[in-house]
């Protein structure tokens, strides 16, 4: 059969699988995420029925996906915004550093997998999925709370420390000098500073450039503007994700707005298609073996995070139930952390760090959406009493 058709005829069944299994989740009214994640396991390696042909096309598509979620994420707030946030919440974003980077590098070490597999373990249950938070924050109608700066301030720290961590990481598995970890670090930073200052200053001037009556030209120009900064932050080892929510970040008022209303139905699209090549990234078999040590890191994790989000939130002078709800939403592992154990694993860390990281992540991912909807009616409840 021809190649073409059999990718059309892959990718469309992948797509009505989607469809199916979302309209299925709607109707029991929770996140569509943990069936998205398991019918990619289903179709990966090592699952029902492997993908031949569609896999690498719905690897560009996941990346998309990512991409396009934190560009309407970036949407919703202003660049002043993200600054104010950043600054106040500084202190919040260290001790989110601290509290979930230690469960990771310590349970390297009892292994004895050795330092730099800690360093590589630590970046894993550090990172909070930004994608899936975003996806979580939307479906659920949490995007307004005061409590979703703070968490958006803290993901960003998150994001902007991940700018240091990989080069360091990178230097680390090569096993290269200081002084070329220093350069690398040095260049991210650099590429984060100048996009910001871009975005503060010149704003306006993006907007004039980007704006334009016509919601086909407008679609075009942002979706381009978003591609290309964000494939020049990842060529810089900076990652797409921040580049992406920085372009989103320099855009407000009206066109934000309208430029969220045309990304809306092209994000959920590909954000679906980021979940379905998550799980085909994992081989469940490998699962199995690790699967117990996996849920007693994730539910560390679970605990740091929840404590995180409470203590940003509590500082924000925020109620108990938004603290309860910033806690929820950090919950969720994805994107940063597979990439992380498959820099570690290529460099041959350890054989069991890749297996241990996708089935703690794989944990976190399908969990996190479900006990944001579990857990809002107990949230409603401490509001009201409250």
């Amino acid at each position: 059969m021809h190649h073409t058709a059999v990718l059309f005829l892959e990718f469309g069944a992948v797509l009505l699988g989607l469809g199916v299994l979302g309209a299925l989740a709607l109707r029991a009214g929770i996140s569509p995420i943990p069936l998205y994640l398991i019918a990619g396991l289903a179709f990966g390696t090592g699952g029902v029925l492997p993908l031949a042909t569609s896999e690498e096309f719905i690897s560009v598509g996941a990346e998309l996906g990512v991409v396009l979620l934190l560009l309407t994420l970036g949407l919703e707030y202003n660049a002043d915004e993200l600054v104010t946030s950043l600054t106040s919440n500084a202190r919040a974003g260290i001790v989110d550093l601290v509290l979930n980077a230690a469960p990771g590098a310590a349970c390297a070490l009892l292994l004895g997998w050795g330092p730099v597999a800690a360093v590589a373990m630590a970046g894993v249950t550090y990172a909070t999925s930004s994608g899936i938070t975003a996806k979580v924050l939307s479906d659920l109608g949490w995007i307004g709370n005061r409590e979703t700066p703070t968490v958006l301030s803290l993901l960003v720290f998150e994001d902007l420390t991940m700018a240091i961590y990989l080069p360091v990481l990178t230097t680390m598995l090569a096993g290269l000098s200081l002084a070329s970890g220093a350069v690398s670090v040095g260049v991210a930073l650099l590429t984060v500073s100048v996009v910001l200052i871009v975005a503060l200053r010149f704003g306006r001037f993006i907007e004039a450039f980007v704006s334009s009556p016509n919601s086909e030209v407008l679609l075009l120009k942002v979706v381009g503007l978003a591609l290309l900064v964000a494939g020049l932050a990842q060529q810089l080892q900076v990652s797409a994700a921040v580049g992406a929510f920085l372009v989103g970040i320099a855009l407000s008022g009206q066109l934000a707005h309208d430029a969220r209303a045309l990304l809306e139905p092209l994000r959920d699209l590909f954000a679906a298609v980021f979940f379905v090549f998550f799980g085909l990234q994992t081989d469940p078999a490998k699962i199995l073996p690790v699967a117990g040590l996996a849920a007693l890191l994730a539910v560390i994790s679970m605990i740091t995070k929840l404590l995180t989000g409470a203590y940003a939130a509590r500082r924000a002078g925020i109620a108990r139930a938004g603290q309860a709800r910033a806690g929820i939403a950090l919950i969720p592992r994805g994107e940063f952390n597979i990439v992380i154990a498959g820099l570690a694993v290529g460099a041959g860390v350890h054989p069991d760090l890749g297996a241990l990281a996708a089935a703690y992540v794989l944990i976190l991912a399908a969990f996190g959406p479900l006990a944001a909807k579990l857990v809002q009616p107990l949230i409603e409840a401490i509001a009201k009493r409250a």
